[in-house]
Order: structure tokens, then C-alpha cells, then sequence
């Protein structure tokens, strides 16, 4: 195992009926950004929710609303513009993963001199971040419990990733009911996105970490499990629980404690929404098989151990074993209604190159647990999906 620090301050509220704890854990006298995306809150009720939680606190607060999927630097920067203008000093994300991810760069943004798109690439550190609380509508990203952003810029056509510890959301609201009203694409994609968080994390080489392993393992069985019923109609309390549970612990940092991580397949995904706008979990799906196709060798043992842990497949040939995990893998993929390999996405023959070339052009390579991930490999991960 790994040297680490371990340290993720978050104070997690879990359940039904929670969100009016919004109202107890943001100070007193605070001003308050209430930021959204569309108009889904407002057709379930969260969004009442939340400005009753506020008014009855005695809350002063102003709305922004339109944070997209994959959230725009440009729509973020309207944001950041309201808050100066209106001397607000607490940032409330009520949404999914893009919601927050948007919040965290708007709380990095309000209080900072240079140019905020300096923090997304890394070339600053933001110096003074108003605090940020989460209400969680949509389980995928672990955005809730995690100091990771992605933002993308219609500008410079990039969708790029950053993390700062100042933008640890400070608490986080779970409710599963919350989660009743997403179309059934939005289920399948947090599954998805939450499954492959784990993979990036865990699918590398042996690092004598068995707790780690086990709970990788832990959360994969579990959204194995609970998968189909997550994407029931009517909603099923319990599996929407477990689903907003396994994708908090999929990625906030416990379970990548003093191991080796990939994250080739989340880089050359970014790059493919940057291209297509395909949603960043199918990416993920579209992504993968190539990554362990041609990283096989390297990852072998721990293929075997998450097919026999995973999947239950520990007899026979080794090379028969794993590829019935990856059959086993893409199968759940599409079981969630999430297509796995490119060739379920009708994209050109160029991709490989255009990625391959934006990745080294920006300085993105080499990737993967070992570093050995370089343009041409990138060309052939997207080859072999």
C-alpha cells in the first residue's frame, strides 16, 4: 500500500425528508446563490423544498438557474457576475453532478481576482472560495462528497477536469426521493458513472491493499445488484438509496486510499463529450472495452480477481475468464439502457486521430496507472471499442 492523507470534511445528510436541514447548516445572515439546472426542480417539488428551508431560516437568497450537463464556463461566469452583484457569500447547488461541479467553480470564482478559467486549467488556486452546500438530485459523479469539477468552454471547445480541497461542499443533502422523477437514461447513466468511478480506481495492479480491493468490490456487487431495481417504475426506495449511496462512496476518496489509479478511460472521455456531446457516462461505456482490450496484459491480475470477486468466475482458463467479465461488464451496461463500445454510437473514422491529437496537444498524456498511455495506444484503445 501507498503512502496517503485521507481527509474529506463533508457532513453527508442522508434520507427522506432531509432537505430542510438546508436551512440549519447554512449560517446565519449568510447571502445565498440557490443555483439549479432546468426546470426539473420546480416539477418535483424540490425546488419548494429548498426555498422553504431558506425562508423559514430567515435566509437571504437570490436564484440562477440553467447550468447545463457538463456545465459551460460561460453560464458559470453569469453566475459569478449575479453573486458579485448581489454580495452573496454562500453557494447552494441543488441538481446533479454538473450542477455541483458548475457550483464549485462559481464559489472558486466569486472572490477571485484573475481570470476563474485560470483555476480550470490549473495555472491558479483560488484564495479565498465562498462555502458551498450540496442537494443532491441526480446519483453519478460523487460531485456531493468530493473536491472534483469538469467544466466545459464552447470558446476553446475543451471539457476539462480541476479539484481544489476550498470547494469541498461543507454539507451535502441525499434524498432518494429526489431521484423519482429522472427519465430512465438519467438512472442508467449514474449507474453507469458510478461503476466505472469504481473500475478507475480499482481495475489497475495488485498494491497489497485488500481492504481497498474489498471495498471497490463492495460498491460494484452492490450496483450489480441493485441496478435493475434502481431503474424500476414505480421508484423503488431502497434500490434509489443504495444507488445514491454507491455512487457517493464510489468517489470520495476512500476507496482510492494508497492505491494505484487508471482514469485513461474518464480523459479520453471527456474528450469524446468535447467532440459529440454524448453524455459523459455513455462515454465511459464507449470508452472502456478498448482501454482493457489493450491494457489487458498489464491489468491480467486484477481482471482475475474481478471476475471471480465480482462475477463469481474462478474456474477454468484464465484468458476465458476475463473475457467473460468484460462480456459480463458490457452486458450490465446495457442492461441500464447505456451502450457499451463505440459502435453504438454511429461516430466517424477520424475520432481516434482527433482525440489522440487533442490529448497530446494539450499536454494530456501519457495516462493510465502506470503512465504508459501514450497517442498512439490512445488510437488504439478507440480502435478496439
Amino acid at each position: 500500500m501507498e503512502n496517503f492523507v485521507f481527509h474529506n470534511p463533508v457532513k453527508v445528510i442522508f434520507g427522506k425528508g432531509q432537505i430542510k436541514a438546508v436551512g440549519r447548516e447554512i449560517p446565519k445572515g449568510s447571502r445565498v446563490l440557490f443555483a439549479y439546472g432546468g426546470g426539473s426542480i420546480k416539477k418535483n417539488g424540490v425546488h419548494a423544498q429548498v426555498v422553504e428551508a431558506l425562508a423559514s431560516a430567515g435566509l437571504e437568497f437570490r436564484e440562477f438557474a440553467g447550468i447545463e450537463p457538463n456545465p459551460r464556463f460561460e453560464t458559470l461566469m453569469k453566475a459569478v457576475e449575479l453573486a458579485r452583484a448581489e454580495k452573496l457569500d454562500y453557494v447552494l447547488a441543488v441538481g446533479g453532478g454538473s450542477v455541483v461541479d458548475g457550483c464549485k467553480l462559481v464559489a472558486a470564482a466569486i472572490d477571485f481576482a484573475g481570470d476563474p478559467w485560470d483555476i480550470v486549467c490549473r495555472k491558479a488556486a483560488p484564495t479565498n472560495a465562498m462555502p458551498l452546500g450540496v442537494v443532491l438530485t441526480l446519483p453519478a459523479t460523487g460531485s456531493e462528497m468530493n473536491l472534483f469539477s469538469v467544466i466545459s468552454r464552447d470558446e476553446t471547445g475543451e471539457k476539462l477536469g480541476w479539484g481544489h480541497p476550498s470547494v469541498m461542499p461543507r454539507f451535502s443533502v441525499l434524498d432518494p426521493e429526489t431521484t423519482y422523477s429522472l427519465p430512465a437514461r438519467q438512472v442508467g447513466n449514474g449507474v453507469v458513472d458510478a461503476f466505472v468511478h469504481v473500475l478507475e480506481q480499482y481495475l489497475t495492479y495488485p498494491a497489497e491493499a485488500p481492504l481497498q480491493d474489498r471495498l471497490a468490490e463492495s460498491v460494484l456487487s452492490t450496483l450489480v445488484e441493485i441496478g435493475a431495481k434502481a431503474m424500476a417504475t414505480p421508484p423503488d426506495y431502497q434500490a434509489r438509496a443504495n444507488l445514491m449511496w454507491c455512487a457517493t462512496m464510489a468517489l470520495n476518496g476512500l476507496i482510492g486510499q494508497g492505491v494505484p489509479q487508471d482514469w485513461a478511460t474518464h480523459m479520453i472521455g471527456h474528450e469524446l463529450t468535447a467532440l459529440t456531446g454524448i453524455d459523459h457516462a455513455r462515454t465511459l461505456a464507449a470508452v472502456w472495452p478498448g482501454v482493457v482490450a489493450v491494457k489487458r496484459p498489464e491489468k491480467r491480475a486484477k481482471l482475475l480477481q474481478y471476475a471471480a470477486r465480482v462475477w463469481g468466475l474462478s474456474d477454468g482458463d484464465e484468458d476465458a475468464r476475463i473475457d467473460a467479465a468484460v462480456a459480463k461488464t458490457r452486458d450490465f451496461f446495457e442492461s441500464v439502457g447505456v451502450p457499451a463500445g463505440l459502435g453504438g454510437y454511429n461516430l466517424g473514422a477520424d475520432i481516434p486521430e482527433a482525440i489522440a491529437r487533442r490529448l497530446s496537444e494539450r499536454g494530456g498524456l501519457p495516462l493510465g496507472e502506470r503512465g504508459d498511455i501514450d497517442a498512439d495506444q490512445v488510437r488504439r484503445i478507440l480502435q478496439a471499442a
